[in-house]
């Protein structure tokens, strides 16, 4: 069988090629990876107030907490699973901030899993952030969308200065500035 490779069969094999890489999750979780953006940062006149604290979190790795205990500091939160690409394609970037950052904001990280599930893929790529299951219902402020991964930056007066559906460089410098500067009010 002769077989010629002209310009047409050339773009489709590489136009194959990508579709293979974008379907296959580690190389699509790298690719997210390189285009993650910081997010934007709402400006506290513009943002929206935390409706409520009351909310049961059960830890899976940590304390069991009541979200009031949080009231008065800031508080990054991350609605995530182990499944979803999006969510693991940031969580390299989360676990960097959250290494810096843990004594002084307090991060909860919420998913529906159970710990088995959650401690494999922690094991497997070297995390320990606080993981948490809902108890009760979150505040509404966090139920104005189903997609993962939701995160949701409030400051100590309960500000939602960050509310961001999608992955995103949470290592960045901008955002390591305003967590600096709400730390320090």
């Amino acid at each position: 069988m002769n077989f010629k490779l002209n310009k047409k069969s050339i773009s489709n094999i590489v136009f194959v090629i990508a579709i293979g890489v974008l379907l296959y999750p580690p190389s699509r979780e790298w690719f997210m990876r390189q285009i993650a953006f910081s997010p934007s940062v709402k400006e506290v006149e513009k943002s929206e107030k935390l409706s409520s604290y009351d909310w049961d979190l059960k830890g899976l790795n940590a304390e069991s907490i009541n979200f009031k205990e949080l009231e008065n500091k800031v508080i990054f939160v991350n609605f995530w699973a182990t499944w979803c690409p999006p969510c693991r394609a940031e969580m390299p970037m989360i676990q960097k901030l959250y290494a810096d950052y843990k004594d002084k904001v307090a991060f909860v990280f919420v998913t529906n899993e159970d710990w088995p599930i959650v401690e494999g893929f922690f094991n497997k790529n070297g995390y320990d952030l606080p993981v948490y299951n809902a108890v009760s219902a979150p505040p509404n402020s966090f139920t104005k969308t189903n997609s993962i991964p939701a995160t949701y930056l409030i400051d100590k007066e309960g500000n939602i200065l960050i509310s961001k559906t999608g992955s995103a460089d949470w290592n960045s410098k901008k955002i390591r500035n305003l967590l600096d500067e709400l730390v320090a009010k």
